[in-house]
């Protein structure tokens, strides 16, 4: 059953503009909530947006910043193109209509664990209710001009905390892309 679940999952970068209902953010948030955390400290913060003319601003914010020079690839899907494949996309959050936002101590040493664990339980749980998602970094480029330490202020993200990545949701824009085959070779069992 859980693998089926895991199959069912792809990174979506092509959605309708129909909205997330709150009821399935609110679902989505604590499956967060209930992520793995370094030392059980649950220490990161989440916040999600459904507005999504904000969430088209911090789309074009996360990409404001965005280095080409350090991709370590040239090419995510035809189907479903990222920024690394498109260079013309101005949208890091490929036009969803909802994102949560990943928050984790700037200080703390296991923040991107504690908030990558957090972003793929959401993946998950949107997946089971029929949302399509995608994880995207750049988070505290994201929010590095005064309007985006201006507008945590009043989202009331406390002093110390950061963007380490955000988790867009929304409903797929056309055909589920195909299953990229699973490259062998990568595990091993030692006895």
């Amino acid at each position: 059953m859980f693998m089926d679940l895991l199959a069912k999952r792809f990174a979506i970068r092509k959605y309708t503009a129909q909205q997330v209902s709150r009821e399935d953010l609110e679902r989505i948030l604590q499956a967060g909530e209930f992520a793995p955390s370094a030392g059980g400290g649950q220490r990161n913060m989440f916040v999600g947006v459904r507005n999504a003319e904000l969430v088209r601003k911090l789309g074009r914010w996360n990409m404001a910043k965005f280095d080409r020079s350090n991709l370590a690839g040239s090419y995510v899907s035809r189907e479903q193109p990222s920024t690394i494949d498109d260079p013309t996309i101005t949208d890091g959050f490929y036009g969803a209509p909802c994102v949560v936002c990943l928050f984790g101590q700037a200080n703390f040493k296991f923040k991107e664990a504690d908030a990558y664990c957090a972003a793929e339980n959401m993946v998950l749980q949107a997946t089971e209710l029929g949302i399509s998602s995608c994880i995207v970094s750049r988070g505290p480029e994201t929010f590095a001009s005064i309007e985006g330490r201006e507008l945590l202020r009043t989202w009331g993200v406390p002093d110390g905390y950061e963007c380490v990545c955000f988790v867009i949701l929304g409903y797929r824009d056309g055909e589920p892309p195909h299953r990229k085959s699973r490259r062998e070779g990568r595990t091993r069992i030692v006895e």
